[in-house]
Parts: structure tokens; C-alpha cells; sequence
């Protein structure tokens, strides 16, 4: 193929976390004199990453966003029309539906739809939207993609995963430059006053899916247990007011950095000493690959795929088990890791979660479909 083929990412919420960090994650390593790629993403998204995307010679599209589903959908069409892409990667879960419908009616010829999430009992109504809508998930595209199996299962079934029919392209990160750094270690720490302290971190959107306030609930134990216990929380959302409020409840104020959305992250997963993940879902989250890259114990909550754990570092407790007792966990772990620590960046490269060679088999499923389109 001597020109570059064109690839419509859609994204739809692009905003701070695992989704944008895994897109661009595919993005920054693949050979623009192969893949032309344009994202579109919603009007309300909070992180579009409009540099990032300049500097690796792609473009941006703002539409509407999907509440606003009429001004979306012609939005979406429009583009669609206009740039005529050789294959639409449709990266909204459920949510696919819409611009794989909009890409066959436009004659996009690849149609791929890719899972990065699941679904949970604990948040039924979000859940029994997703169990609709991925009913419908099949119907217009040509490809099926998955970070993970767990995922592929739950949006495109047993059946279409046991027959081979869904190709897995794991959560990836860079790996090497999210390895551990002592430097960045010791110069963080002194930063923000937290050279005495064990820090305990979490990184992620303020919504129900990711249990924030448990989260609290199990720092409140922490402090209970560890005296010079420090939190660290990054992120924003819709659950702010009441993660503050029962922080002050708890009078963990004076315990507790509240640092708000950032994208310096790796700093912090250098000073931290333990990541805690308490979600009640997830797909294969990335938060758990770059702290485990950096050497960092991370914490998750059973609910999330056991593919999360690249290496030792990956510990999984019961959301069925109280606070207390995930505080007893984390600090037992916790405090064992602490004088050993190093850089894990080699597990994940071997165990397929590096960036670099994930792109390049993308790159490969692209160009292999609009190879199979054409000749029929």
C-alpha cells in the first residue's frame, strides 16, 4: 500500500484517564507514513489532547456531545462524508453503536468496535443501559476488538471469543519511560512535604464506577492503624462535594492532598507507596499498569479482570471485605514493598503491555482489514 490509509478514531469523552491515556498510547507509535488518523471527540470532554495530536501530524474534530444526539449524529456524519476514512476505530464501549452506524451509511468499509469496559451490579441502571445497547453493538461493524478477554466477553459474547472472532490488543503503556525513578522519587516527596510519610494514592475520575468514597472509608482505617499516613487524590467529577464532605467527617483534612485533575502524573507514581483502585468495574485499567511499571503496589478490588496483575505488585480484595480490613491489607503489603522497591517495566514489556509493540500489531489489523475490504 504506498499511501497512508485514513483512520477515524472516535472517542467521544476524551477526558483524563485510562480511555485517552490508552488512545493516545497507540497514537504516539504509529508510523503517520502508514496511518493518517483523525480523533473526533465530544464538545464537553475535558482532556482533548489538541498538541499531542498536532505534533504526530493528526487532526481534531469537536462535535456536539452525545446527549445532544441529533446535533452529534449530523456532527459525526458530516466528518465522515467529508474525509471519507478507510476504517472507523470506535473506541466508546457500547456507545459504538452510533458512529459504526453512521460509518456504514457513509461507506466505511472497516468498522471496528473496541471494548475497554464492563459492567457492575452496583451501578444498574448505567449497567442496564449497557446490557441494551450492546444488543445492538453487533450490527454495523466488521471487527471486534477488546483490551482484554473479560471485556471481549461481556460486550460481544462467549460465543463470538471462543470462535476467534475478537482480536485482543492489551491496555498498553510506555513501559520504559513509566519505570521507577528514585530521583523523581526523593524530588516529588520533598515538594510536597511528604518525605516523612507513607502515601497512599489514587488517581482517577470522582463517579460512582470507581468507589470513591470507600476509598475514604478505607483511608479513614489507614489513618486509624498508620500514623504518618499521607493520601494523595488526582482526579475530578461529579462525586467531589461528597468525598470532601466525608473527608472532613472523618477529620482526615490535615491527611489528606487534594490535588485536583493534572497530567504530571508519573511524579506521583514515583512518590506514592501504594495505589488503592477500589472500583466497582473496569476494563483493564492503565492507572494499575504505569503504577506497577514504576514499582508501586496497586490495590484493586475483585471486581477488576485478574489481567490487571502484569506482576507481583497486583493485589486483588473483596469489595464483600469492610474497610478495616482492606487497610490491614494494604499496609501489610505496603510496608513489605517499600525497601525493595524498583522499576518493573520489563514484565509488562514481556507480558505484551508495552505501546510500542501493540501499535505496531494495530497498525498491522488496520491495514490487513482495508487489504480484506478491497479485494471484495
Amino acid at each position: 500500500m504506498n499511501t497512508p490509509i485514513k483512520v477515524a478514531v472516535s472517542i467521544n469523552k476524551c477526558d483524563s484517564g485510562g480511555q485517552k491515556s490508552l488512545g493516545m498510547g497507540y497514537l504516539r507509535n504509529i508510523d503517520p507514513q502508514i496511518v493518517k488518523f483523525q480523533l473526533i471527540c465530544d464538545a464537553d470532554s475535558n482532556s482533548i489532547p489538541y498538541e499531542d495530536v498536532k505534533k504526530l501530524g493528526g487532526k481534531i474534530h469537536v462535535v456536539p456531545p452525545y446527549q445532544k444526539i441529533g446535533a452529534h449524529m449530523r456532527a459525526v456524519e458530516k466528518i465522515f462524508r467529508e474525509e471519507k476514512f478507510d476504517v472507523l476505530f470506535a473506541m466508546n464501549n457500547t456507545m459504538n453503536l452510533f458512529p459504526l452506524y453512521l460509518a456504514k451509511k457513509c461507506g466505511i468499509k472497516v468498522r471496528i468496535s473496541e471494548s475497554l469496559s464492563m459492567a457492575s451490579k452496583y451501578e444498574w441502571k448505567k449497567t442496564l443501559t449497557k446490557l441494551v445497547l450492546k444488543q445492538f453493538s453487533h450490527l454495523f461493524c466488521n471487527y471486534y476488538v477488546a483490551c482484554g478477554e473479560d471485556c471481549a466477553r461481556f460486550q460481544f459474547g462467549d460465543k463470538a471469543v471462543d470462535a476467534g472472532k475478537v482480536e485482543i490488543f492489551k491496555t498498553c503503556i510506555d513501559a520504559r519511560a513509566n519505570t521507577y525513578d528514585e530521583e523523581l522519587r526523593h524530588v516529588t516527596r520533598k515538594n510536597f512535604e511528604w518525605e516523612d510519610k507513607t502515601v497512599y494514592g489514587f488517581i482517577g475520575r470522582f463517579s460512582p464506577q470507581k468507589n470513591p468514597l470507600f476509598l475514604i472509608d478505607v483511608f479513614s482505617e489507614i489513618r486509624k492503624r498508620k500514623e504518618n499516613a499521607q493520601f494523595v487524590i488526582i482526579g475530578a467529577g461529579n462525586l467531589d462535594d461528597q468525598m470532601l464532605q466525608r473527608i472532613n467527617n472523618y477529620g482526615l483534612k490535615e491527611n489528606v492532598s487534594w490535588l485536583g485533575r493534572r497530567e504530571d502524573i508519573k511524579q506521583f507514581y514515583n512518590a506514592f507507596d501504594a495505589f488503592i483502585l477500589p472500583s466497582l468495574y473496569e476494563g483493564l485499567p492503565v492507572v494499575g499498569l504505569e503504577s506497577q511499571a514504576s514499582g508501586l503496589p496497586v490495590f484493586f478490588s475483585d471486581a477488576i479482570t485478574k489481567e490487571a496483575a502484569v506482576c507481583e505488585l497486583g493485589h486483588f480484595i473483596s469489595l464483600e471485605k469492610s474497610a478495616g480490613e482492606w487497610a490491614e491489607s494494604i499496609i501489610e503489603e505496603t510496608d513489605k514493598n517499600i525497601p525493595v522497591r524498583r522499576g518493573h517495566e520489563n514484565d509488562l514489556i514481556k507480558n505484551g503491555y508495552d505501546a510500542i509493540s501493540e501499535a505496531k500489531r494495530l497498525t498491522e489489523f488496520w491495514l490487513k482489514a482495508v487489504q480484506e475490504q478491497q479485494k471484495r
